[in-house]
């Protein structure tokens, strides 16, 4: 893409009400546009980055054995009241009536719906396990949505729900999710924590919350340092093998957000290994037993021919709010600091003396070659000084830069600015683009 033909707003300073540094920086890389309290326009730059992370998630749900579809965002009340949470919800559901005088909502969550689509289809316990998602847009009516995409009305979410016999399938069912949450938020460059979260009245274990730590993190979080460097499980683990030491190799460390936090536990790590920190919730899966499908009789023949309801779980991806916690976890004071996972551009190129013929063809060269290879560049082909091109390319946090100017050009050379690091290296343009197109 040439920038020149591109739509990116940029702005030199961020709005006074952006409070934390992901919303700020949102705005002025010109990746949102707030159109009401907590609803925003995504900008071109900013939906590149949505859909790559909404790309990785559905690789690795896929790959994990979840089934993807597509729920509507409107849903009828009386789905709602199947399973009591109608009236209990409260104001932060928008609830609306239609010109036939129906109840519907703009859906919060999809867990009746799910369970409504499964009772109308399954009814024997060969037909599970099932693990059915979608990525969808949902709203919840917060009353003082605030921190840009982090808390904001209308976003978009993974949600996943596991279907299963008993309780052992339900166990399995749910640690496969644990396992590909750790690897779809590798993939993101993010270091995630899995963290013990409040199970409610259903009790048990089977409730956490991967948590991204940042000194702009909601939360306080406690934990054992270990967790924040340990790799993730990666895609060649057995899947519907026993994924259990996996999990255990997590939850055996302390780990604990500040609601669910133990001081004696805690004060039992090593004192050198405790790490106190802020973090940002990310995802939550949560195993909830039959609290929809008895109410709601979505019923499975078992194998000694009694219909059971069927044990659920709920696996929750925050997607859009994951670009806040991508930058605040990654960035400096020039601005965003993109993992090349999610970069809306891998690499953008800077002409320093746009026509100026020698320049020109070298950078047209490199746009052709990289593009060719595979790579999303971003070829700034404006007239703009020299230092606000830098600017602007720091900014938006492209993880690599390639700067043509008139001296390197007479000399056979290029320089490279590695966005994360800072280093720099000149070489010829050939070598420049096989080393970045090392590896496609």
């Amino acid at each position: 893409m040439r920038l020149s033909r591109y739509f990116l707003p940029v702005l030199k300073e961020a709005p006074s009400d952006a409070q934390i540094v992901s919303h700020q920086l949102m705005l002025r890389a010109g990746m949102i546009r707030q159109e009401a309290a907590g609803i925003y326009a995504w900008l071109p730059l900013g939906f590149r980055v949505l859909k790559k992370i909404e790309q990785i998630v559905r690789e690795e749900m896929d790959r994990a054995g979840a089934i993807e579809l597509l729920m509507p965002t409107l849903q009828l009340a009386d789905l709602w009241r199947e399973s009591g949470r109608y009236d209990a919800y409260g104001p932060e559901m928008l609830r609306i009536t239609d010109r036939h005088e129906r109840e519907l909502l703009y859906g919060p969550t999809n867990e009746e719906m799910i369970t409504e689509i499964f009772r109308a289809y399954v009814k024997s316990y060969k037909d599970v396990p099932k693990n059915l998602y979608h990525v969808q847009w949902k709203f919840r009516d917060e009353r003082r949505p605030r921190f840009g995409v982090m808390r904001g009305r209308e976003f978009l979410m993974k949600d996943a729900y596991s279907f299963d016999l008993d309780a052992d399938g339900a166990r399995k069912s749910y640690n496969r999710m644990f396992v590909a949450y750790l690897n779809l938020f590798s993939r993101m460059g993010l270091k995630a924590v899995p963290m013990r979260a409040d199970t409610g009245p259903i009790g048990g274990d089977l409730s956490h919350e991967f948590i991204v730590l940042a000194d702009t993190g909601e939360s306080a979080v406690f934990c054992h340092k270990d967790l924040v460097e340990m790799p993730a499980p990666g895609p060649d683990v057995d899947w519907y093998g026993d994924l259990q030491p996996l999990v255990n190799q997590r939850t055996a460390l302390y780990a604990a957000t500040e609601e669910m936090h133990d001081e004696a536990a805690f004060a039992a790590v090593p004192e050198g290994d405790r790490l106190s920190a802020r973090g940002i919730e990310v995802g939550h899966i949560f195993s909830f037993g039959t609290k929809y499908s008895e109410p709601m009789k979505a019923l499975v023949m078992g194998p000694d021919g009694k219909d059971v309801p069927v044990q659920m779980g709920s696996y929750g991806v925050g997607v859009s709010r994951l670009l806040g916690a991508i930058i605040e976890a990654s960035h400096d004071e020039a601005g965003i600091i993109w993992p090349e996972g999610v970069a809306p551009f891998d690499v953008g190129i800077v002409n320093m003396r746009q026509g100026d013929a020698a320049c020109d063809e070298v950078c047209d060269k490199a746009y052709a070659a990289l593009s060719a290879a595979g790579k999303d560049v971003l070829y700034d082909d404006t007239d703009a000084r020299g230092g606000a091109k830098f600017a602007t390319m720091d900014l938006i946090g492209l993880p690599w830069q390639l700067i043509v100017g008139p001296k390197g050009v007479a000399e056979g050379v290029v320089e490279v600015k590695n966005r994360k690091t800072g280093e720099r290296y000149t070489a010829s343009l050939d070598a420049v683009i096989a080393n970045l197109t090392k590896g496609n």
